[in-house]
């Protein structure tokens, strides 16, 4: 057995320790979840909504603990999960309206008897969880697939196994039937073993590259349904407006919240040449220096905490200094946060103009500037990228968005909003390495379920009259 912990990367403390599973539990999570299917399926709609009720129920007593797991875990503010911790909770009613609206069933009268709608469940559905939401995002796939009539096996983030095993207690104490909710906790291997262990859906949230690998690794199973919910190296336009601090806001909120671990912060500043441009940066800077970085307890409350680990904060300063090496200007730099531990960054602003840098997410809190001459080449810009998650623009001019909106190519697009805004009664994906066209949030309904069309008689009839080209 491989045991791991996690760690508080605010304090260093420990979070969790345990063993990861190994391939023989994790196939005996997925026969688990294989055996609970049928029944689970067959059961009438409304025994599925009350049990998920209950975990709702069970969800709304123990909010302030999910919150200080998920802070415990990833660092973030109480103020932030606390709002983690009400979003799964507001899942579910969300998820009962998604479904009836998107998947549920009609029917119209024929000539014969009538033509009917019906969807049913995939099976088996595997959700990896990701770090940086750790409760909310994999909620978001959960509720859906077990209205759908799915069971599922679901494995946490390694960064991220208590607030896994809180999931798992609160469906527990929701009483579900056996094998319907499983949880295997671990790494690499864990998941990796997960995916060949005879699955029917996969649902992940997470990287651009790892939604890549399972591309091609179910690329000749079209069995399974994949829903990928992936990065994006997000633009943020600025054209035809005037306040520059009231941009900055806005510019800052998309940039830098989360630490910038949200998959819809924005990597890239495009702004206009020259002292508008200059004004909007200057406000942004400024601004970000008022940011207050600590641990999630801490008083005064912080903006922001740590990346999740020290070992990430390494990889993306890193990848800034070679943004800094290819000649990206720096305006404001990044590094540590006075004497707290090494998972704590400050955020960085760099100007790369007329470099030809990496089309890649940094998932940390910096931000690219891009000076651009026209609006036209803004927007070219804002589309130079494989990704298509996020993007938005902050204009005084409501025509200039009436264009923005028509030549964008992402998923998710704001005006005068930060990017990082999204709500769960919409739904939240992108195009290209982004995803893969199965959009999260309320259209989780459409990947949990497929579409069953069905032409019905209430009894045999002769149909010879609709036969052409008989014989006499």
């Amino acid at each position: 057995m491989t045991r791991f912990t996690s760690t508080d990367p605010a304090t260093e403390a420990t979070n969790w320790e345990g063993e990861a599973a190994s391939p023989a539990q994790v196939q005996a999570a997925v026969d688990a979840a294989r055996a609970a299917f049928p029944d689970w399926a067959d059961r009438p709609r409304q025994d599925r909504i009350d049990a998920v009720k209950r975990y709702q129920t069970v969800l709304k007593g123990r909010a302030p603990q999910i919150a200080e797991a998920i802070s415990r875990e990833t660092g973030k503010p109480l103020w932030e999960t606390n709002t983690e911790a009400a979003a799964m909770i507001g899942k579910v009613d969300i998820s009962i309206r998604a479904y009836d609206e998107r998947t549920g069933e009609r029917s119209n009268d024929t000539a014969f008897g009538r033509a009917a709608l019906r969807h049913r469940p995939h099976g088996v559905a595997a959700v990896l969880g990701p770090f940086n939401f750790p409760g909310h995002l994999p909620n978001g796939h959960i509720v859906p697939a077990l209205l759908a009539g799915d069971t599922v096996v679901f494995k946490p983030s390694e960064e991220t196994p208590l607030v896994g095993q809180v999931m798992a207690e609160a469906f527990a104490a929701a009483d579900l039937p056996t094998g319907v909710v499983n949880v295997v906790q671990g790494g690499r291997e864990t998941g990796a073993a997960l995916l060949d262990a005879g699955i029917d859906a996969l649902m992940f949230t997470g990287s651009g590259a790892a939604g890549a690998y399972f591309r091609r690794k179910f690329a000749d199973d079209p069995h399974v349904i994949l829903a990928l919910e992936l990065g994006g190296n997000n633009p943020l336009v600025v054209w035809d407006a005037a306040d520059a601090e009231a941009v900055a806001g806005i510019v800052v909120q998309s940039a830098f919240v989360t630490t910038g671990q949200r998959c819809s912060c924005a990597r890239r500043l495009i702004v206009p040449e020259g002292p508008q441009g200059d004004a909007i940066v200057e406000a942004v800077a400024a601004l970000s220096d008022r940011l207050i970085f600590g641990p999630w307890n801490s008083d005064p409350e912080p903006y922001a905490g740590p990346l999740i680990s020290a070992n990430a904060a390494q990889g993306a300063l890193q990848a800034l200094q070679q943004r800094i090496d290819l000649g990206a200007k720096v305006i404001r730099a990044s590094g540590p946060v006075g004497n707290l531990p090494g998972a704590f960054v400050r955020p960085a602003i760099i100007d790369v103009t007329g470099l030809n840098v990496l089309d890649e997410e940094m998932f940390a809190p910096f931000l690219q500037v891009i000076r651009v001459p026209s609006f036209e080449a803004a927007i070219a810009a804002a589309n130079a990228t494989r990704y298509g998650l996020s993007a938005g623009l902050v204009s005084d001019d409501p025509k200039t968005w009436d264009r923005f909106i028509r030549r964008i190519r992402a998923g998710v697009v704001n005006f005068n909003r930060p990017t990082t805004g999204a709500a769960g009664d919409m739904p939240f994906g992108g195009l290209g390495a982004s995803g893969n066209h199965r959009p999260s949030a309320y259209y989780a309904a459409d990947y949990c379920a497929y579409p069953v069309a069905s032409f019905e008689a209430d009894a045999v009839a002769n149909i010879e009259g609709e036969i052409k080209g008989l014989r006499a």
